[in-house]
């Protein structure tokens, strides 16, 4: 491919990136502005611009009421789930990048399990107060993620190397064993099952700004350096082998994707619970238009897991007077699609 070419490509490949990126700040005040509650456009772009961008506007006739509603619910709760929905998509991405597998997802070395047993035993304890910036839950929560993935490591560690297959067995191994444990703390503390429950399932309503900002330095800052690993991601997908010969660190490549996707998804689960299907589906969906390469492939992926996470959410919120979790969404629509595309897949092999 010539020089004009690939500018020529390179420039459209940005011009639909900015494109994608204005879609998805006009789908941010458009959520913001659908809701149960009942609040004119007008006085939800007076009090954006009064409330966010301090503006001076004229404010009479809008009650107290409806700024709370925009300024402390509504416009957060979306930023939260555009911010999980993207970093659940890269770290998706990534996972499977590293592990070469379609099936691999940002919970596939039991930082979903480890991080609802923190959690239990947060609600359990019924702890008060908070740590590092986070409630007692959510940094238990946290933590319980963050060891889990320190031990389904150490476990997988053979020398200096860390094999795929070893590292995927004992994140399943480990996985069901916490999950046993969980199981158990439900059992013996009947009265917090409801609780427990409905962290797991994964759910926004409630969260605000002080969970944006528990999240945003590792978001921003592990998706940035996520972003950097593309390159040699593209170079690994012709065999490790060659890419050592091209002068790729293989191992420390993988290290680094696996540290910081897991340290993001993390703090991610522990301030929002298990939203399922985002990092799996969001990726796979992408890669049908953008192909295999994580220089488009993530970023991409970044965007529209935002956009497909504030969409469920906005449903959640909004289809019926009684809020549903946002991780049922989330899974009755990744679901069947998932399906639909193997099926699809399987039936491009056979023809």
């Amino acid at each position: 491919m010539s020089g004009n070419q690939q500018e020529k490509r390179g420039g459209r490949r940005r011009l639909a990136l900015a494109l994608a990126a204005a879609g998805c700040l006009l789908l941010i005040y458009v959520c913001t502005v659908i809701g149960a509650a009942s609040v004119s456009l007008g006085e939800v772009n007076r009090i954006l611009l009064h409330e966010i961008f301090h503006i001076p506007v004229d404010m009479d006739g809008i009650s107290e009421g409806s700024v709370v509603i925009i300024r402390n619910v509504r416009l957060p709760r979306v930023l939260l789930g555009f911010l999980t929905g993207a970093a659940l998509a890269v770290c998706g991405a990534s996972y499977q990048g590293i592990f070469k597998n379609p099936m691999a997802d940002p919970y596939i070395l039991g930082i979903s399990s480890g991080a609802a047993l923190g959690a239990s035993l947060g609600i359990v304890l019924n702890l008060s107060g908070s740590l590092a910036g986070m409630s007692g839950t959510t940094f238990l929560a946290f933590v319980g993620a963050l060891l889990t993935v320190i031990l389904v490591y150490s476990i997988s560690r053979t020398g200096k190397r860390v094999p795929i297959s070893s590292l995927l067995l004992s994140g399943i191994a480990v996985s069901q064993t916490l999950s046993a444990f969980l199981s158990l703390i439900m059992l013996f503390n009947q009265q917090s099952m409801d609780q427990i429950l409905f962290w797991t399932m994964g759910s926004l309503n409630g969260k605000g700004w002080d969970q944006i900002l528990v999240i945003l330095p590792y978001v921003v800052v592990g998706i940035g350096l996520l972003l950097t690993s593309a390159r040699e991601l593209d170079i690994m997908l012709m065999g490790e082998e060659t890419a050592v010969q091209l002068g790729v660190n293989v191992e420390f490549v993988k290290k680094k994707v696996m540290i910081v996707s897991s340290l993001v998804t993390a703090a991610v689960v522990s301030a929002t619970g298990i939203i399922g299907f985002v990092g799996l589906l969001v990726p796979h969906v992408v890669r049908l238009f953008t192909g295999p390469r994580h220089r488009v492939l993530m970023p991409v992926s970044l965007l529209f897991g935002g956009t497909f996470l504030i969409l469920c959410d906005t449903a959640a919120r909004s289809a019926i007077a009684q809020e549903i979790p946002v991780g049922i969404i989330t899974a009755a629509c990744g679901g069947p699609f998932f399906l639909y595309l193997l099926r699809k897949s399987r039936r491009g092999g056979g023809g």
